[in-house]
């Protein structure tokens, strides 16, 4: 309150009187005695009575308010009165920087009032008891502004009323200083006007941190705050106390992270010793894995294994044995091999060879048993079986480990790999081969049996060699061989090689001959001729022959024995070949097709069933081959049979098998009823938890790593491509983008590179500038698919075009965590999305990492902050909008169009203010959409706040 005195002045009336305020003694209304100001000269026209306060200081507050506490006589309980009897006055201000008025002064005539209303009585008085006036006392409240100058004059004038002025209390307004949301907000004037809102940005307090954007409230017109704008939190190692305050956690105690989470005790085997510990440290001999959260018991190394034994079988041997005492408290143990192998007397070893084989693997075992393979005979080889977990790699111990030499028994000679002509003539052709990759001792000779391709194996002729060639004579000209090789040494013969076939020379190739043999070029392209007639002559003569031989042109790697290898259909020379040896002919009759479902590049897709011979009715997927086409679209068409048809996994869509003997040709694969991943994600945007989300990327990584073993590339791994059934398990489809490589296509998700379509979004960078297509650039295109599994469905990298993402990407940008994404998650992605391929996890690891998410839910309890990156066009701009019902669209939440339009929330204003109380009350219930909706109000929020016009 800013108490003034009063000084009267007085003036002439217009009729030549002195009229005049006066200070005199009175009553108020509980009749205590107090001093007035009053003025009663009704009976004189023309009235002009003027009272001036002294100067009133500012004090910084754009708005005054004046209460004013007065009486008023009705002007018809006084005798006689004139007609110029009033029963209002005036409220005048002035505006100055400095005290200009004086007593004697004609201030009142000379400064330019500005009026701030009339003013009237609500209750006037006209009885009289005998202690005086029996007074009723109005009280007004009025205010003025904005006012800029230092300060001001108030001034009260009478023309013509019988009044006095109780008391004149002056004020502003303001928002008091408060703490709310842990941040302090400092005492903030209210604004020039009733209706404004002031901001005031808060100061986190002590031990406390921002969250998301800048701290705000609005200060309103009535100094009451409101429409809070973010928050702080605790700050990692100190915990909410009694509303406002972060204490430190005390010893003993951790918090790891920021937020309103209180301080935990610390875990098993660790300690905190100070204040404001963020974790707890593990206790000597104790650790953490890397992917142990802070809040887990320290764990340490496990013991030795036990009891190993071992069966040795000629050059192989089985090793068994007990798992540790100790595990270190961990249920992560898992077993690596390490192989030496070593001289007779044992004083010299070094490590074995890479040809020897390990199943199921030599790192990694998480069973106590391996079949080792491929070792040398009559060797001395030393064993090292050694338990790693979670927390070996912290130790500086050496991993626990156990010993065991074995000696191999005699063993024949490994298989010879491959044979080549050398030359042939009418009758005869020479021979040669490499020795077998392990001898298992002094290869004594080799034996070589042949027949005619068109005879039977019983008719075959046996022929010796000393050496590693042979000459093969008396055969028939023109005809085709069939030839196979073994070697021997003293612990007897190995097994026949694969069956090679070889040609002799034709009459009229004969002839050709000397031509031929006229110059050295021409001879190389006569041997060139030998060794193509002999391949030719052998993917001719049988299954396992031609198996073979493409195995080992496409194989990239060895996998486990019994492990199939992919086979690129488009090496065969006739397609139709692999189409009859991958898919299964279904005879026309068993399928029936119901209705359409799609379009596929080469004809429509339906919906159909399935009934096989003795088998029950199924739904499945028919893609079709449309009329007209030419051969190479036959061809492409059906390739994705040849593929899919090599393909046995849960997590891979399966194929029923092939319709090419009637028209149309068709494709016939597994109905999967939820259709692709993408659409059926934004269809049930926010429906599933976290853990349901996981559990379908789990499904895809899993088939991926059925693939990548077969040495498989998909190369367009996206979520458009990957099928849900009615049990939510994701299968991956879509082995076609070899067409998309080679074929220019118009399907705006690919872009051209190096004369082939790439799907540049979902593609690592090596792929996309080298065409280095591996399985370490599927694990990038996995990364993008957890992106759009999180984000229910979104378009990576929103808006962007392909080369705006290229550049991005190469400039180490990657995309941030949708909302509400767990930590753990997104740092996957960012693992898959490593610029070096080579430190990429592999496909087994991604499995092993989401099946601990799944059995530890806990680690996904942490969210990933969203950072405002430069390129983030997850958030609209609110202020592209015109309406409600736009900014619902924009946000994909129109189906809630009529609830809030009925509910009253007609305008983007009135929805910024909205809580999660009223999208309860208005029908919003999924708690996914409550989330999203939140969000995009608080961005809004935010919008407003940085856009007074909008706000105004």
């Amino acid at each position: 309150f800013k108490r003034f005195s009063l000084f009267y002045m007085f003036i002439s009336s217009q009729s030549g009187f002195y009229v005049t305020w006066e200070e005199v003694s009175g009553y108020d209304e509980n009749l205590n005695t107090i001093r007035t100001y009053q003025v009663c000269n009704v009976f004189e026209p023309s009235q002009n009575n003027w009272l001036l306060t002294t100067f009133i200081d500012r004090r910084g507050a754009q708005r005054i308010y004046v209460e004013i506490r007065f009486t008023v006589r009705d002007c018809s309980s006084i005798p006689n009165v004139p007609g110029s009897c009033k029963e209002t006055f005036n409220l005048y201000y002035y505006e100055t920087d400095a005290v200009i008025a004086t007593k004697g002064t004609a201030f009142w005539m000379e400064a330019p009032y500005l009026k701030v209303d009339t003013i009237a009585a609500d209750e006037s008085f006209s009885q009289v008891d005998f202690g005086g006036r029996l007074m009723k006392v109005n009280t007004e409240v009025r205010s003025f502004g904005p006012l800029s100058k230092n300060g001001f004059y108030l001034a009260f004038q009478d023309y013509g009323a019988c009044m006095s002025l109780l008391s004149v209390r002056v004020f502003y307004k303001k928002c008091p200083s408060v703490v709310q949301n842990f941040a302090i907000f400092p005492e903030t004037m209210t604004g020039a006007e009733s209706t404004s809102l002031v901001i005031a940005r808060g100061i986190c307090i002590p031990n406390s941190e921002e969250v998301d954007v800048p701290i705000k409230l609005y200060c309103n017109g009535d100094g009451e705050w409101m429409v809070p704008i973010g928050s702080c939190t605790c700050k990692a190692g100190f915990e909410p106390d009694n509303g406002n305050i972060c204490r430190a956690c005390p010893p003993g105690t951790f918090k790891s992270t920021q937020g309103p989470g209180l301080c935990l005790q610390c875990p098993p085997n660790s300690r905190s010793t100070a204040e404001a510990a963020t974790i707890c440290v593990c206790r000597n001999g104790y650790y953490r894995g890397d992917t142990d959260q802070p809040d887990e018991p320290c764990t340490s190394v496990p013991s030795s294994p036990r009891n190993v034994i071992s069966i040795v079988n000629e050059t192989s041997v089985i090793l068994e044995w007990h798992a540790p005492r100790e595990t270190g408290g961990r249920d992560d143990v898992v077993y690596n091999i390490v192989c030496k192998k070593c001289q007779a007397d044992r004083r010299s070893c070094s490590h074995c060879d890479d040809n020897v084989d390990f199943v199921p693997r030599q790192l990694g075992l998480t069973e106590t048993r391996v079949f080792i393979s491929n070792l040398w005979a009559h060797t001395v080889y030393s064993f090292e079986i050694q338990a790693v977990n979670g927390v070996s790699n912290k130790s500086p111990y050496p991993a626990q480990h156990v010993s065991i030499d074995i000696t191999t028994n005699q063993a024949a000679p490994s298989i010879v790999p491959i044979m080549h002509q050398i030359s042939s003539t009418m009758n005869s052709f020479t021979l040669s081969w490499p020795q077998p990759e392990q001898p298992n001792g002094i290869i004594l000779d080799y034996e070589l049996r042949y027949y005619e391709k068109d005879h039977s194996e019983m008719n075959s002729t046996i022929l010796r060699s000393q050496t590693n060639t042979a000459r093969v004579e008396g055969l028939r000209s023109g005809t085709v061989y069939v030839v196979q090789v073994r070697a021997r040494t003293v612990a007897g013969f190995g097994k026949y090689s694969s069956k090679m076939c070889f040609q002799t020379l034709t009459d009229e190739l004969r002839e050709q001959l000397p031509l031929i043999a006229g110059s050295a070029a021409a001879g190389v392209v006569f041997i060139v001729s030998l060794v193509a007639i002999s391949i030719v002559c052998s993917r001719a003569y049988t299954k396992e022959a031609v198996y073979s031989d493409k195995l080992q042109h496409y194989s990239t790697g060895r996998g486990s024995p019994g492990m199939k290898i992919y086979i690129d259909p488009f090496t065969y020379e006739d397609p139709n070949e692999a189409v009859r040896e991958f898919a299964k002919e279904i005879d026309v009759s068993t399928v029936k097709i119901e209705e359409v479902i799609g379009a596929g590049e080469f004809g429509e897709v339906y919906k159909g069933r399935l009934k096989l011979p003795g088998k029950r009715e199924i739904y499945v997927a028919i893609k079709t081959l449309k009329a007209g086409y030419v051969e190479k679209q036959r061809r492409d068409f059906l390739s994705e049979a040849s593929i899919m048809g090599q393909f046995d996994h849960p997590n891979i869509i399966r194929l029923e098998g092939v319709v090419t003997k009637s028209r149309p040709v068709m494709i016939v694969t597994e109905f999967m009823e939820n259709g692709a991943l993408d659409s059926f994600l934004r269809q049930n945007d926010g429906q599933f938890t976290v853990i349901q989300l996981v559990g379908m990327m789990r499904g895809i990584s899993a088939g991926m790593k059925y693939l990548s073993e077969m040495n498989y590339v998909h190369r367009d791994l996206a979520a458009r491509n990957i099928l849900v059934n009615s049990n939510l398990v994701c299968k991956v489809s879509d082995f076609g983008l070899s067409r998309y490589l080679q074929d220019d296509t118009s399907d705006p998700s690919y872009t051209s590179s190096l004369g082939g379509k790439i799907p540049v979004r979902w593609t690592a960078p090596e792929a996309i500038a080298y065409r280095k297509f591996t399985s370490a650039s599927d694990v990038w295109s996995y990364g993008i698919v957890m992106w759009e599994v999180m984000s229910f469905g979104e378009r990576p990298y929103w808006d962007m075009s392909n080369q705006d993402v290229i550049n991005a990407i190469e400039q180490d940008y990657r995309l941030p965590p949708p909302m509400d994404c767990p930590s753990a998650l997104h740092q996957l992605m960012l693992d898959c999305w490593q610029k070096d391929r080579n430190v990429r996890p592999r496909f087994t690891d991604i499995v092993g990492t989401l099946d601990k998410m799944i059995r530890n839910p806990t680690s996904l309890k942490a969210v990933a902050n969203i950072p405002a990156p430069l390129l983030d066009r997850s958030i609209p701009d609110f202020n592209t909008f015109s309406s409600v019902e736009d900014w619902l669209t924009a946000i994909k939440m129109s189906q809630y169009r009529d609830n809030f339009l009925n509910s009253g929330f007609t305008s983007l204003q009135l929805v910024a203010q909205m809580t999660s109380e009223d999208l309860l009350r208005i029908g919003v219930t999924l708690a996914g959409h409550q989330k999203k909706i939140l969000s995009n109000i608080q961005s809004m929020r935010v919008q407003m706040s940085q856009s007074p016009t909008t706000m105004a």
